[in-house]
């Protein structure tokens, strides 16, 4: 896992601690998917099936739930300030990337 994808997971732990509640799963992976890659939203869901919060089944659902319906706005916002408070790297440079 490259830096990047490791802030990410980082972040994921500092933002809930206690695991991710069943409210907040679909707006954080619509979140993830707004910033993150194909290969790199399976990355972060292959660490979060590793770390036993999420099963295959789960990441599923997810996926069928993120394509299918989209969150609204106030359950991104309630997540987004949730993990803004433990500092979303979401806006930090891509390893390999230049700042401005």
């Amino acid at each position: 896992m490259n830096a990047f994808l490791a802030k990410i997971v980082a972040w994921l732990n500092a933002g809930y601690p206690d695991g991710i509640p069943g409210p907040d799963r679909v707006p954080l992976m619509a979140l993830l998917t707004r910033r993150l890659s194909n290969d790199e939203v399976k990355a972060v869901a292959q660490d979060l099936m590793d770390r036993g919060e999420f099963d295959h089944i789960d990441i599923g659902v997810l996926i069928t739930q993120v394509t299918d319906e989209l969150p609204r706005d106030e359950d991104v916002e309630r997540v987004r300030a949730r993990l803004a408070a433990k500092g979303w790297p979401l806006d930090d440079p891509r390893d390999g990337e230049e700042t401005p």
